[in-house]
């Protein structure tokens, strides 16, 4: 995040108000004073509570003077400002003029623009809006409110590339649709510029955009585009009518996007319409090549035999690293362990280096009868410290002991650091439950940090309890192996007491819950799923039948000790579904009993082929992940004692019975 520094003005400004640098000393105690400020604010936050004062001084005459004095009372001072923008708005756009003169450069002046900002377009305040306004750091909403407010002013004479820099988006921004209408009415957003823009909505798949930005053309101008269109919505009859007619043009990117649509929807429309697509259309092997590669990655996804014979028909310059990958599984999947060894010599070298496919390599020469090399690159793997290597220690029989390296306190710079004000406005604002304040601040700070203090500030974090941006900052920082720290057990008695109620080691429970939440009881995913093991109501509800337990609202699943047992006892019964399966369960756990089921093999397979040949990169890195999680919580809950993975290695069944129960539910 990049800021303009504080000039030597405002940074006296900001000593004076307290928010400067402080001597090292101990941590004041805020706990009484929190209280207070958190009271202020939930009654600035009521309508009636947003009154502002015209004078700074009648305004701070109202609070006690230790609310006046704490690190967060401008947050205060900009929540009142901000609701009066409705009761009261010249008395508080006076009120933010002058905060923003002292707080301009940091998280709160930011936010209180932006909030400002808003309020201004609100009631068409135009001038004002240009005055306030910011580029930097502004919303595309607000940029695009900046375009209305030089239209309403009429400064609109460079008001052209900043317009059509708006304009070539994929996102529809309702605040730009005035001054798109303007554009256009102006001859600077052309019929040019609308097929521009709908080709950038096709090339990521939007025909939903494309299509209203098409209308507005002239019809042959359209046509092409509209092809396009069509063959992202309904690729199989699309392509069937241009098999049918092979005079007929079309775009050769919309001719790709179209098929690989397709092969993605089903993989076996691609592979058995492939000899007619390159009979009709002419194609030469190396005009081919493309189409043969949708359709070798589809069919490899789907785990389908022929995926090997169409990754052959493919140019080799189109087989980048993350083509090979696939190649690589599809060989492995169907135990074609030459074609897996040419196929890993053929990626990058760094693709060749990593774990995973140094991992692979052992495995394909342990299948082709090299024993000798097999052993040396597992052994040379297993010293590591991930789920390859504790793969390549159960290959060799010997149990995996982590490598723990913990990061050196400084105790110097972890006392610099509780003193840096924003840091200490972070902290203050993740005790009061406002994380995304906190994170501005945080990151604020993180800015000006050395290489050295940015280290010291992860355990600062985990201090606070602050896990998930420990863990973040310390992977950005490549800092893996400080277990104690990075592997935190919150909640502890509620993560027990679900793990003793679903008979599950306490080790995997933490294991899927550092893996789904971060251990945030609080967060929320896009999908809608809650709290540390990531619930939803639509899963959490026929756990708790089952259990025997109350059903739960949506708040109850914000609740440590009612999450964790309807999460435990979910995974139990997912593990009951597929017979004790880990793998196979955690993937159904991330992505639905639905496309676990899909993925089960028609006869037993080995593990690791299994777990590799899952299509979805996330679930497939979800597996791998909580399977060395169980490895560091086990070592760490044994008090260092060796663990062994040789379970890993217990062949993926074909299930039968347990695949039907799974379809059925």
């Amino acid at each position: 995040m990049k800021r303009v520094r504080v000039r030597p003005a405002a940074l006296a400004a900001l000593l004076l108000l307290g928010w400067g640098l402080t001597p090292a000393a101990q941590a004041p105690d805020y706990t009484a004073v929190r209280m207070l400020f958190q009271q202020a604010l939930a009654q600035a936050q009521r309508p009636a509570g947003g009154t502002v004062p015209s004078t700074q001084a009648s305004a701070d005459a109202a609070d006690d003077p230790s609310l006046r004095s704490y690190p967060l009372y401008p947050y205060l001072q900009a929540e009142r400002i901000r609701q009066a923008f409705a009761s009261d708005p010249a008395a508080a756009d006076r009120r933010a003029a002058g905060f923003l003169i002292t707080y301009a450069l940091l998280p709160v002046g930011a936010q209180l623009r932006r909030s400002w900002l808003e309020s201004l377009a609100q009631r068409n305040q135009w001038e004002a809006y240009l005055n306030v306004f910011r580029d930097a750091g502004a919303t595309d909403a607000l940029r695009c409110q900046a375009l209305n407010a030089h239209i309403a002013t009429g400064d609109t004479a460079q008001l052209g590339p900043q317009l059509v820099r708006q304009w070539l988006t994929t996102r529809e921004i309702p605040e730009c649709d005035g001054p798109y209408a303007w554009g256009e009415e102006h001859g600077i957003i052309t019929a040019d510029l609308f097929e521009r823009r709908a080709r950038l909505a096709l090339q990521i798949g939007n025909s939903g955009l494309a299509r209203r930005l098409l209308a507005r053309l002239p019809p042959p101008q359209a046509a092409p585009l509209l092809q396009w269109a069509a063959l992202l919505d309904t690729p199989a009859r699309s392509i069937d009518a241009l098999l049918a007619t092979p005079g007929a043009a079309v775009l050769p990117d919309a001719l790709l996007a179209g098929w690989t649509r397709m092969a993605r929807l089903n993989p076996d429309d691609a592979a058995s319409r492939y000899a007619q697509l390159v009979r009709t259309r002419n194609l030469s092997s190396e005009t081919a090549s493309p189409y043969a590669l949708a359709t070798a990655l589809a069919l490899a996804w789907a785990r389908d035999s022929r995926a090997e014979d169409f990754f052959a028909r493919v140019n080799t310059h189109e087989l980048d690293d993350a083509a090979l990958e696939w190649r690589a599984r599809a060989a492995m999947w169907a135990g074609n362990w030459p074609l897996l060894t040419q196929t890993i010599a053929a990626m990058s070298e760094t693709a060749r280096q990593s774990a995973r496919w140094r991992y692979w390599a052992a495995r394909a020469a342990e299948q082709l009868g090299d024993a000798v090399e097999a052993h040396r690159l597992f052994a040379a793997l297993a010293p590591d410290d991930n789920y390859y290597s504790a793969l390549a220690a159960a290959r060799l029989g010997i149990t995996v002991q982590p490598h723990p390296q913990p990061l050196t306190l400084d105790p110097a710079a972890q006392d610099h650091l509780q003193q840096i004000p924003a840091l200490i406005r972070a902290h203050e604002l993740l005790l009061c439950d406002l994380r995304a304040q906190a994170m501005a601040e945080w990151e604020f700070a993180f800015d000006d940090l050395t290489a050295a203090q940015r280290q010291q500030a992860v355990p600062l974090a985990a201090d606070w309890g602050w896990y998930d941006l420990e863990v973040s900052v310390a992977t950005s920082l490549h800092i893996f192996n400080d277990y104690s720290m990075l592997y935190p057990q919150p909640y502890e008695p509620s993560i027990t007491a679900a793990a003793h109620t679903s008979q599950l080691p306490v080790s995997l429970l933490y294991s899927v819950i550092r893996q789904e939440s971060l251990y945030r009881a609080d967060v929320v995913s896009s999908a809608g799923a809650r709290g540390l093991m990531q619930l939803e109501l639509a899963t959490a509800r026929p756990t708790a039948k089952a259990l025997r337990l109350p059903a739960p609202h949506l708040a109850d699943l914000f609740d440590p000790r009612i999450n964790s047992t309807l999460g435990a006892g979910h995974l139990h019964m997912l593990l009951e579904k597929v017979n004790g399966q880990l793998p196979l369960a955690l993937a159904a756990y991330n992505a639905g009993i639905a496309a676990a089921s899909r993925w089960l093999p028609a006869d037993s397979i080995a593990p690791d082929v299994w777990v590799e040949n899952i299509p979805y990169n996330e679930t497939r890195n979800y597996v791998q992940r909580i399977l060395w999680h169980t490895v560091v919580y086990g070592w760490l809950r044994s008090d260092g004692q060796p663990q062994d993975t040789a379970s890993w290695l217990t062949p993926i069944r074909a299930m039968g019975v347990a695949q039907a129960r799974l379809e059925r539910n």
